[in-house]
């Protein structure tokens, strides 16, 4: 720690200051609006992770503050089956519900309002979430909540032994995508609730997932 950082820490912390501007480099950068969506490697995308699939309650970012808040407990025993998180600076607006509108046919869509959600294929157990990692989008599901977009694009960790060398979601055992779609399609409902209209109209490939992306950061950008 460098010597002016040693001393902002000491005087935060003792004396319960206030924070100023000029005590930036203590802060952290806003996982979704302070990290760029893509790494230097083409093709590679950051993804800050929100739950691990040992987390029996649901994590996610408060968009606010930046830090990760407890949701709710997991409603079923099934938990998320993969890494869960988004990609920084990307938001699901009007270019994704277009999409979204154009493959599935329905009318009337609109973004769901929150960054693209990313799940993340590795063979290693990380035991909690609040990091960013390098992931390789390979394809996504198209999933509709009500009238809103809400894509769930599926990649895989960088370098991972066992999932990194896969190009495309139709490379993927047809187990896990459906462990995916099940969990999804559960997650946000309430025993004894009726059902609430959450369908998936597509898994789709790399090509569809990238533009997916694309579409996603047109979107944010539009929002400054």
């Amino acid at each position: 720690m460098e010597m002016r950082e040693q001393v902002l820490f000491r005087l935060h912390f003792c004396y319960r200051r206030p924070m100023t501007k000029k005590d930036f480099p203590l802060y952290a950068a806003h996982p979704w609006h302070g990290v760029p969506h893509e790494t230097e490697t083409q093709g590679i995308f950051n993804a800050y992770i929100e739950i691990v699939p040992t987390d029996t309650v649901k994590y996610e970012l408060d968009k606010a503050s930046g830090h990760l808040r407890l949701d709710r407990p997991q409603r079923f025993s099934s938990l998320c089956p993969t890494l869960y998180g988004f990609i920084p600076q990307t938001y699901c607006g009007r270019r994704v519900a277009e999409r979204c509108e154009e493959r599935s046919g329905d009318r009337n869509m609109e973004g769901d309002g929150d960054p693209l959600d990313i799940c993340v294929l590795t063979e290693k157990t990380v035991a909690h979430g609040g990091i960013f990692i390098r992931a390789r989008p390979i394809g996504g599901l198209r999933m509709i909540d009500g009238n809103q977009a809400d894509d769930k694009i599926i990649a895989v960790l960088d370098a991972d032994v066992v999932y990194g060398h896969l190009k495309d979601v139709s490379e993927v055992p047809p187990g896990l995508v459906e462990r995916l779609r099940h969990y999804f399609l559960s997650y946000k409902q309430l025993p004894g609730n009726p059902s609430q209209q959450v369908r998936i109209a597509e898994v789709y490939d790399r090509t569809e997932a990238l533009e997916t992306i694309a579409r996603s950061v047109d979107d944010y950008r539009s929002l400054g």
